[in-house]
């Protein structure tokens, strides 16, 4: 029987880190939805195709094939037969990954495909619109949430480890361009749903979130 478990959130809440590591523990199968629009972002800037000329953007869904898997514990992100696991987190494609996702011929492309994701077995989801839209009905919603200062020096510190050239205040500002594309647009908007629990992981290590989150799934009632 299907179990899902939604957690939706703005950039840089934590979500990837916590879902890969809740998924881990309770033997959830992690399915990184936002590296689907990622991908198609990434596509469309290697195309030089904007994400107001929905012609070509609709050409470029009907020949995307985007396929997720696990090697040694890392995902591995494979767009059209290659490997972009790396180039996906990019802040070339952090700064534009919202425009394109907030079209509706993207998103009606790859609803269907998280949708299938999750239809059997026991599933965790990380996104925007999880549990507002993909699975309204998911057994399990959590609203993982944060400051914008901290935030905007999780990402910091994320890039500057990768080698990334970028300042605290790019960071920042970028962080807040991103969460209002994805909060005031009109297609599934980032928004907290009614039925799901809040948490904010501003003052909080990594391992205390998981272990909250971890304790809301169980009270739930998934069993592992």
């Amino acid at each position: 029987m299907a179990f899902v478990v939604a957690i939706d959130g703005p950039a840089g809440s934590g979500k990837g880190t916590v879902t890969k590591l809740v998924s881990e523990k309770l033997g959830l199968v992690n399915i990184d939805t936002g590296a689907m629009y990622r991908c198609v972002a990434l596509k469309a800037l290697r195309n030089d195709i904007k994400e107001t000329d929905l012609e070509k953007l609709e050409e470029l869904l009907e020949n995307i094939s985007i396929d997720m898997k696990r090697e040694d514990g890392k995902l591995v992100v494979i767009l059209d037969g290659e490997d972009v696991s790396e180039e996906i987190r990019t802040p070339k494609v952090d700064s534009c990954v919202a425009k394109y996702a907030a079209v509706g011929i993207v998103r009606s492309k790859i609803t269907p495909l998280q949708r299938k994701m999750g239809e059997t077995g026991k599933v965790i989801m990380e996104g925007r619109d999880i549990g507002t839209v993909v699975f309204p009905n998911a057994n399990v919603k959590i609203y993982l949430d944060a400051s914008v200062e901290e935030r905007a020096n999780r990402r910091y510190k994320q890039d500057v480890e990768k080698g990334i050239n970028i300042t605290y205040a790019e960071v920042l500002e970028e962080i807040k361009q991103r969460h209002k594309l994805e909060t005031e647009r009109e297609i599934a908007p980032l928004v907290q749903a009614e039925d799901a629990e809040y948490v904010d992981s501003s003052n909080l290590t990594i391992e205390q979130v998981v272990e909250k989150i971890i304790d809301i799934i169980k009270e739930k009632g998934y069993e592992c």
